[in-house]
């Protein structure tokens, strides 16, 4: 045990608290965070893959009521009749669309017999840099719309908050619940993002690329990077022992290299070299 007692030095300690804290968020966050990411990634590709070949169905079906979600069948093509509530119309800010700013543009639509449901109609440009552009109101009149079901969005942290500029609601997130409180105005947890060609359409916002991403491959190495750091420390400990064992051999071999020769010594080895 002496042997060990270096790793009691604060060096040693802080060295072995810094990897156990590492492994410990390499195994429990990190990791899973990717695996997560690519557990949602996965889910959703075969969602969309699976809405490319389905025939559109009545969005009452997914939302009956008025609190309703649809997790399961997000981007599942859907169709609804009603109309659009102009005055309930909200923007989300700051989103990068084929690489360039843009608004999208989300209004209420009141579906016949059934709930209201928000409505992305597509996408707008800014004006003169981040500027809220001009958006052209959609018709009031009775439309049949075809779109995709979509999951609401996580809301955003306390300091982006919804605010109200030149009388219209802007937000950084689709958080239906959210849009719902700042409108007052009763909305499905699910919304719709409307395809092409659909009354109300803006630009319409593309299809995310069927692409499983790199946050399997990360969450291996994260797997791996809190098992090896231990691994690691074991062998720093290893070596630094064994470089104490040669340490201490030296210095015993060259203590007894110094040790004086008494005259017995010297007379048994005279006489014995004669024999």
């Amino acid at each position: 045990m002496r042997r060990l007692t270096f790793l009691f030095r604060p060096g040693w300690i802080a060295l072995a608290l810094v990897v156990a804290g590492f492994a410990y968020l390499s195994l429990t966050v990190l990791a899973p965070w990717q695996l997560g990411k690519n557990t949602t990634t996965s889910r959703e590709n075969n969602q969309i893959k699976a809405s490319l070949s389905a025939d559109p169905v009545a969005v009452t079906s997914f939302l009956p009521r008025q609190d309703s979600s649809a997790p399961e069948d997000q981007w599942r093509q859907v169709t609804a009749t009603g109309r659009y509530l102009p005055g309930v119309q909200v923007l989300a800010r700051l989103r990068l669309i084929a690489g360039k700013p843009a608004f999208e543009v989300l209004t209420a639509f009141a579906v016949d017999g059934g709930p209201t449901v928000l409505v992305n109609r597509g996408f707008v440009r800014p004006s003169q840099g981040t500027e809220m552009p001009t958006v052209a109101p959609p018709t009031t009149d009775t439309v049949r719309i075809t779109a995709r079901l979509r999951d609401p969005e996580t809301a955003p942290v306390e300091e982006m908050q919804p605010f109200r500029e030149n009388g219209t609601w802007q937000v950084y997130a689709i958080d239906t619940r959210q849009i719902a409180a700042i409108t007052e105005t009763p909305l499905t947890i699910s919304y719709l993002q409307l395809m092409e060609n659909q009354p109300g359409a803006l630009d319409v916002l593309p299809l995310p690329r069927l692409d499983a991403g790199p946050f399997l491959s990360y969450g291996i190495q994260w797997v791996a990077f809190g098992i090896l750091a231990p691994i690691g420390l074991g062998y720093f400990i290893y070596s630094e022992i064994r470089m104490r064992r040669r340490e201490s051999a030296n210095r015993e071999a060259a203590r007894e290299s110094t040790e004086p020769v008494t005259v017995e010594d010297k007379l048994a080895d005279r006489y014995g070299r004669r024999r």
